[in-house]
């Protein structure tokens, strides 16, 4: 553990360890591809040698953008990284503006894409980024470079005491990436990670998460979000096979190829994967359907650990039996555990997953600490529902007057690139100010209330926290998105996004006829429907709080029209500007 110091040491404590068969296994015409932790570094050290080649020195950025997750992915990173080089990972959904800005800022000096959707962008700002010399792409493209010149240019095994050398100058506090934050707002902020930030934090993750040698994973969540690079890492840290998914529309399919043990997952599709069950039980009928509904019903007032007593247990014994295991042969059969981050966890999705013996460990952490503060953990006690778990080893949290979150400890980033003035604003004292309200309990567990910067006052003097309310909101299966709104206005309202495939369903039922989705959001019969479903979440909240008015809108929210940022958090400015017709009629603006 002592010799793991940098970024790079992880395949190589691998090979030495465990020197899998198979550590990275990518899709490629139909048939998975494995490589083994020996071609995994042989591959890497020849990207170094290439690289050193196109004249590649220390502190160079190279950018990175892949669609999906792959191998090459990994093998260019660990090729980069070993040159004292640093990966800049860049969404590959950020519009061609942000494109321009993130290339300029870094100075990337080279670019890796994926495929020929992403080369179309950087074509088309290429002319904006004077510095940068190539662009490389994984896919074979014939108006493009391919990134196996680079492996062919380090094919000469001349030049690798070079890359020892340069191996032997990266220190674990040396910058490792740049990653720029998607932003809800305002301009992407570039985050310097070094080696040691992600290092320690990897291995402080490891004592809480039960991965062991032998498993294998499905990674699907963005690799240019520190979330699932870490946990890359740590999967390398700990010799599991990773199975990289061909992407967010074939993941079921490739759950039952693969029958993973572990995946990391976002709240956004658990709620997804939760919402079709419901509605293969809604579609059975008789004894089988009274039978789903009971055992959704038990699973929905699970505890961990048979804090419900035994007749609980005995009656969810037989659900599991009956009922649950169905659900885990759809998510492949094997899965123990998923591991969720980047937005809150309804606790309905934890009790139901966890009742059907997959349970969902919750963690908290921002890109700016690398990024785990804190994390639930099934054995000996560490699981509590509702909570972010505890904080990690060699991480130290303490809670500001006002509520806020702040964190100290060898995660915290090295700060924002070019830009000392808003690192000074979030690193005072060497504590990070994470931005979230949150408290302790007196068992030590972390528990998100809201965003401090999201919380808005009425013009009543009254605060809200919009996450509560929308993640109560959510739980509604006519709702597929909300945002509350209502900052300095007479009372919280919202905007809706429904769930068109559920209202379709639902009007079927009832016989009822609707037309576009324009008209939709005018149906009186809908609306009516929608009130009772917002009257029922409003029950929980006090008076000034619940949600006086809503407005649905017609247009389904995505990353790529801009509602939702890359990790499906909502992009509230962008929201609110697209619908000011709607949030002006709510508060009868002109």
């Amino acid at each position: 553990m002592q010799n793991i110091t940098r970024l790079f040491d992880f395949p190589y404590h691998q090979q030495k360890t465990y020197s899998l068969e198979k550590a990275f296994v990518s899709k490629t015409n139909g048939e998975w591809t494995a490589i083994s932790t020996k071609e995994y570094l042989d591959k890497a050290n020849a990207i170094s040698r290439g690289l050193l080649r196109l004249g590649v020195a220390p502190n160079d950025k190279i950018a990175l953008i892949s669609m999906t997750n792959r191998t090459e992915w990994n093998i260019m990173d660990i090729g980069i990284l070993q040159l004292g080089a640093q990966n800049v990972p860049i969404y590959p959904t950020i519009s061609e503006e942000d494109y321009a800005y993130v290339l300029n800022h870094s100075g990337a000096s080279y670019c890796f894409v994926s495929c020929g959707e992403v080369l179309e962008k950087i074509n088309a700002i290429k002319d904006q980024v004077p510095h940068l010399k190539d662009v490389y792409s994984f896919d074979t493209l014939e108006e493009c470079k391919n990134w196996s010149e680079v492996l062919e240019l380090g094919k000469d095994p001349g030049n690798q005491e070079e890359v020892e050398q340069r191996k032997d100058g990266v220190k674990g506090e040396d910058l490792a990436t740049l990653i720029y934050t998607s932003g809800t707002t305002g301009r992407p902020k570039g985050v310097m990670l070094s080696h040691s930030n992600i290092v320690s934090n990897v291995l402080s993750s490891q004592k809480r998460v039960p991965f062991e040698h032998g498993a294998s994973a499905l990674s699907f969540l963005p690799v240019c979000h520190i979330f699932e690079r870490m946990i890359l890492y740590l999967y390398q840290y700990c010799g599991i096979t990773v199975y990289f998914a061909e992407g967010l529309d074939k993941i079921s399919e490739n759950l039952k190829e693969i029958q993973p043990n572990v995946m990391t997952v976002v709240p956004r599709l658990l709620e997804k994967v939760y919402d079709k069950i419901i509605a293969k039980g809604s579609g059975l009928s008789g004894l089988k359907k009274t039978l789903f509904f009971w055992a959704v019903k038990l699973g929905l007032r699970y505890e961990p650990y048979g804090a419900n007593g035994w007749w609980y247990e005995a009656n969810l014994k037989l659900a599991r039996k009956l009922i649950f295991s169905k659900w885990q042969e759809g998510l492949g059969g094997n899965l123990t555990t998923m591991v969720s981050g980047s937005a809150a966890l309804q606790q309905r999705l934890s009790r139901v997953f966890g009742a059907a013996g997959i349970p969902v460990m919750e963690g908290y952490g921002l890109t700016e600490t690398s990024p785990v503060i804190s994390v639930n953990d099934e054995r000996n006690g560490g699981w509590r529902i509702g909570s972010v778990g505890r904080v990690i080893d060699d991480v130290e949290v303490k809670i500001a007057e006002d509520g806020e979150i702040l964190c100290k400890g060898p995660n915290v980033m090295m700060g924002y690139y070019k830009d000392p003035e808003k690192t000074n604003e979030v690193i005072k004292d060497g504590y990070f100010h994470t931005g979230d309200i949150g408290e302790i309990d007196s068992d030590g567990f972390l528990r998100i209330t809201d965003r401090k910067k999201e919380m808005f006052k009425t013009s009543g003097g009254k605060y809200v926290a919009p996450q509560i309310l929308e993640n109560s909101f959510k739980q509604s299966r006519f709702i597929e998105q909300v945002m509350v709104v209502g900052e300095g206005e007479k009372m919280p309202a919202a905007l809706i996004q429904p769930n068109y495939e559920f209202l379709f369903d639902w009007a079927d039922r009832h016989k009822i006829t609707l037309g576009a989705n324009s008209d939709i959001v005018l149906n009186d019969k809908v609306l009516q429907r929608i009130q009772e479903e917002v009257d029922k979440a409003n029950e929980k909240f006090a008076k000034w709080e619940k949600v006086k008015q809503f407005r649905l809108t017609p247009e389904v929210w995505t990353v790529d029209d801009g509602h939702l940022t890359p990790t499906m958090k909502l992009r509230r400015k962008i929201i609110k500007e697209k619908y000011i017709n709607l949030y002006n009629d709510i508060y009868g603006h002109n």
